[in-house]
């Protein structure tokens, strides 16, 4: 599958500020990016690597704004396979780099959960687990724009069962980790979100590699463009602004092209 992407990003700004932006589709084994263009309007842009080596991360130092106009097209060949099936790793043989998606994070609050989910799933560990507290997000929460904002962690949306994709996410990655599951979140391109935004799912690590999961159940994992991998929300925001930001504008479109 093909993936066409356009984004863009039109920010007023009250005075000079550093922005964090992470909008780029990652360069990755099972997904290959090709025809990129980021035009940032004359702004001087500083690249680095985002989070566990997966994206990019752009600084601008922008005096009155911040426009950017995002295009690329993405080849996404991921092979899915049956998550119930999996089984779950122990947690003293995981990579360095996987230990920390068991703790708890500052959205995904997953040391407050360790005693519901023995309680809910009891017996379930590793895919079986991760199956249904899948279905249990999305069967017992709604999804309803304007309900959440970007101060809401798992715990409140546990309490509300509602909010958008971001809640979602948060709520699927919290309860995997208090099931002894290693999870994080992953930004990204979905061909099926609507209305159409940057999309944020939750991945699961099970026999020794990641594995995409929408609780929100818009987008199958062969429909996304990932764009980066984090803890929760505050590592893959697609703007950071440590400054006073304004939207004027924003738009993300994602269509399917022939192969």
């Amino acid at each position: 599958m093909i993936l066409k992407i356009d984004a863009t990003l039109d920010y007023a700004l009250a005075a000079p500020t550093d922005c964090l932006v992470q909008i780029n589709a990652a360069a990755l084994p099972d997904q290959a990016v090709r025809n990129e263009h980021l035009n940032a309007h004359g702004a001087e842009t500083q690249v680095t690597t985002a989070e566990d080596e997966i994206g990019l991360r752009l600084w601008f130092h922008e005096a009155d704004a911040l426009t950017l106009d995002y295009t690329t097209e993405v080849r996404i060949q991921r092979e899915v396979h049956d998550i119930g099936a999996l089984s779950a790793d122990s947690p003293a043989d995981l990579p360095r780099d996987v230990v920390k998606y068991l703790l708890p994070s500052r959205f995904c609050p997953s040391d407050k959960f360790l005693s519901y989910i023995a309680t809910a799933f009891p017996g379930l560990t590793g895919g079986a687990l991760a199956v249904e507290l899948e279905k249990f997000v999305r069967r017992n929460f709604s999804y309803v724009p304007g309900t959440s904002g970007p101060e809401t962690s798992a715990l409140e949306t546990f309490v509300t069962r509602q909010g958008v994709c971001r809640d979602f996410a948060h709520m699927l990655v919290t309860l995997a980790r208090a099931g002894t599951i290693p999870a994080r979140v992953a930004s990204c391109y979905g061909l099926g979100v609507s209305p159409q935004d940057f999309h944020l799912v939750a991945e699961v690590w099970l026999e020794g590699r990641w594995h995409i999961i929408d609780p929100t159940g818009m987008c199958a994992p062969d429909e996304i463009a990932r764009i980066c991998v984090g803890r929760d929300a505050t590592d893959v925001a697609f703007l950071t602004s440590y400054g006073p930001a304004t939207l004027l504008r924003q738009s993300v479109h994602v269509t399917k092209l022939a192969d």
